[in-house]
């Protein structure tokens, strides 16, 4: 499991993300971006978070490092907002953790991705249906002149379906292998002739001993039970083999034709 720091303090909220994130210090005196279980997206835009930020940097891209957070109520009792009190009382438990980058400023496109940094970020994007990249909200992140990405809820919509029963359907996770992904709002869709080479390079990186290693580092409670699969252990499997499909196909990858 991705490690487990103790929050010390509350220190701001971030009022530009939709839940309400925070900056908090931890018992291992780091600084993170605080994403709270308590939020409105619920605990499965954290399993997003790591499966995807976990798959970044098994390709070669630069993420910050992840923990899980674990937050006493209580520290609570010291805010004056009552928003930020509210959700402070209802993240109790472990949360997640995102290494704050001192200095470090949103992409704008001005400095160039090289090395193919740019298509392997189209490629992580296509593969797990992230819908959050686009010049509104980039989750693109330069610090000491390199590209970090970064807020990857948006991804893996697939799960969000399984309360209702989804998995107990036949061919789930065929279903998501075949869906396409559209490039046109993409911040850097202008990298996508070098997907054939991306996808030939990362295709050799994953496989399903990947895939079980990065849900092994999603901390068990947040693997809510769904009709299907009612332990921690089976909906990581779930996902696993989502994402072994989705590997086995490229309906998904723009330009697919010119990579068969």
């Amino acid at each position: 499991m991705i490690p487990t720091v103790a929050v010390t303090r509350y220190v701001t909220p971030l009022r530009e993300g939709g839940s309400l994130p925070g900056i908090v210090e931890g018992d291992d005196l780091g600084t993170y971006v605080c994403k709270f279980r308590g939020a409105g997206q619920g605990l499965r835009v954290l399993v997003a978070e790591v499966v995807v930020g976990e798959l970044a940097r098994r390709i070669g891209l630069r993420t910050p490092r992840l923990v899980a957070l674990d937050l006493d109520p209580a520290i609570a009792r010291y805010e004056a907002d009552e928003e930020v009190q509210d959700l402070l009382n209802a993240s109790a438990g472990l949360n997640l953790g995102i290494d704050f980058l001192p200095g470090s400023f949103g992409y704008d496109g001005e400095l160039p991705a090289s090395d193919g940094v740019a298509a392997r970020v189209l490629w992580l994007d296509a593969f797990t249906a992230n819908v959050d990249r686009s010049w509104r909200n980039p989750n693109l992140l330069v610090w000491h002149r390199d590209l970090w990405v970064i807020d990857h809820g948006a991804s893996l919509y697939f799960h969000h379906a399984w309360s209702g029963g989804a998995l107990l359907k036949e061919g789930a996770p065929a279903r998501f292998a075949a869906q396409p992904w559209s490039i046109d709002d993409h911040v850097l869709r202008s990298a996508a002739p070098g997907l054939p080479a991306a996808d030939a390079e990362i295709s050799a990186l994953l496989d399903e001993r990947v895939f079980t290693e990065v849900l092994a580092e999603v901390p068990d409670e947040w693997l809510e039970p769904v009709p299907g699969a009612e332990t921690p252990d089976a909906v990581r499997a779930a996902y696993v083999s989502f994402l072994l499909a989705r590997l086995g196909t490229r309906q998904w990858l723009p330009g697919a034709e010119a990579v068969a």
